[in-house]
């Protein structure tokens, strides 16, 4: 079997936390968001057989826990994922899966066949600002919409044992996060830094306000210092060592 492939980084500490893993990138996706960091993998053709990403994901299992998929969108090479996804649990390793959620059913079986155990889900903004952020029609929004149902119930039932709900945001667009965290409810939820063009981002400080105000435990993560749990106003560091100020944080690491 061939997958379209993307790239592969053999160790990362920043795409799971808590865990040194490995990183495979797809090639190809249906949406076409504006501020992409990968835009060079939306398309494109790069065909290898599933084979030598097994081969690449093994040699990186000495230093690796667990693997990431990503994109592009991984989800929709659906039956290269899930070989890749099998094939890296009977390897001993925890698998991860970034999407857009634009393929409910191939996260379905994933989590039906037990072969992911964390997954990343954005949720981009608003549902009905979705038509013109990600240039596509209407029809994909209500997939997106299939895929949150799917992976809520399925974090519920605890057959998905992690589930992220990434929510980037923008200046200006600080409300979507309001909405997105009553379609959230009782999941995990990452505040993430959206980067674009000329236009300064949101700071740690931004983001922690748009937590106060939807007065909810979130992650917050953005470039300058990574991801941080931030819980009933304390910013916690690696789980346990709580501490009021990032600033403090940096002086004491």
């Amino acid at each position: 079997m061939k997958v379209n492939f993307g790239g592969f980084v053999p160790l990362s500490t920043v795409d799971w936390r808590g865990r040194s893993v490995c990183t495979v990138f797809f090639r190809g996706c249906p949406v076409r968001c504006h501020y992409c960091h990968n835009k060079e993998l939306q398309t494109g053709l790069d065909l290898r057989e599933t084979d030598e990403i097994v081969d690449m994901i093994r040699q990186s299992k000495i230093a690796a826990s667990g693997v990431i998929f990503s994109g592009g969108e991984a989800a929709m090479q659906k039956d290269a994922l899930i070989e890749l996804a099998k094939r890296s649990k009977e390897m001993g390793l925890c698998v991860g899966l970034q999407t857009n959620g634009a393929f409910p059913e191939t996260l379905e079986e994933l989590i039906s066949k037990k072969a992911v155990d964390l997954i990343h889900l954005d949720i981009k903004t608003r549902w009905e600002h979705y038509p013109h952020l990600l240039k596509v029609s209407t029809g994909i929004t209500d997939k997106i919409k299939e895929s949150l149902n799917i992976c809520k119930d399925a974090y519920n039932n605890g057959s998905l044992p992690e589930l992220q709900v990434v929510c980037t945001l923008f200046p200006g667009r600080e409300d979507d996060a309001y909405y997105i965290s009553k379609e959230t409810e009782g999941l995990n939820l990452v505040l993430q830094q959206g980067v674009t063009g000329n236009i300064p981002p949101l700071s740690f400080g931004d983001l922690k306000k748009i937590a106060d105000k939807i007065h909810r435990d979130v992650y917050i993560r953005t470039r300058e210092d990574g991801e941080v749990r931030y819980e009933n106003n304390k910013i916690i560091i690696a789980d346990s060592i709580v501490l009021t100020d990032i600033l403090q944080a940096r002086r004491n690491y």
